[in-house]
């Protein structure tokens, strides 16, 4: 097991890692919009949320020696499933027709920070 991390994605808020490496997989703990830099949540609404999760998302994944292309699984946590189609439309425009990975959405009482939207992957090396 190797433990990954990256500057460019924000730090862990508690005691997990940003990934892990095991074998030829790569585990992503769940990002939410919070700025690498600063901790700083951002976004005014799920789209920014989202876009910003992402960023985190595949700096983690370059980090770790993997890429979107490779991600097999996503775990997706709303605060309602009202803003499912605001984060989908956001989460769909990164990855290509040819790949989309598996993965379930689900609303959930609450997130960490008030944020409305959490993501963690599984992908490939």
């Amino acid at each position: 097991m190797q433990i990954v991390h990256t500057p460019q994605a924000p730090a862990p808020i508690g005691p997990y890692s940003q990934a892990v490496r095991h074998g030829d997989l790569l585990f992503i703990s769940g990002q939410i919009a919070l700025d690498p830099q600063t901790g700083s949540l951002v976004g005014q609404n799920v789209k920014e949320e989202t876009h910003q999760v992402m960023r985190n998302l595949v700096a983690i994944l370059e980090a770790g020696g993997s890429s979107l292309a490779k991600v097999l699984k996503a775990s997706i946590f709303l605060s309602s499933m009202d803003h499912f189609a605001a984060m989908n439309a956001v989460y769909g425009s990164y990855f290509g027709d040819d790949h989309v990975p598996a993965r379930e959405t689900v609303a959930v009482l609450g997130l960490p920070r008030g944020v409305n939207v959490e993501i963690s992957m599984i992908a490939a090396l």
